[in-house]
């Protein structure tokens, strides 16, 4: 007998990240990154894993986006 296992999502190690400035004008490799972290327009928040690749992403571009646990 096969159980299927379903991964059970929580908001624990899970951070918002909210666009709260244009990527007009910035670096490519900053638009990548917020790209990257699933951002698409002004004031659109995603729930991230918190893990130290995504910290990078978000330290590198810590001028364009807010930040919550």
């Amino acid at each position: 007998m096969v159980q299927s296992q379903q991964k059970v999502k929580t908001t624990a190690g899970m951070l918002h990240v909210t666009l709260v400035k244009s990527v007009i004008g910035t670096k490519e490799s900053h638009r990548a990154c917020v790209r990257g972290l699933g951002l698409r327009r002004l004031n659109h928040t995603v729930m991230v894993e918190d893990t130290p690749a995504v910290r990078g992403m978000i330290n590198k571009v810590y001028y364009l986006v807010k930040c919550e646990v």
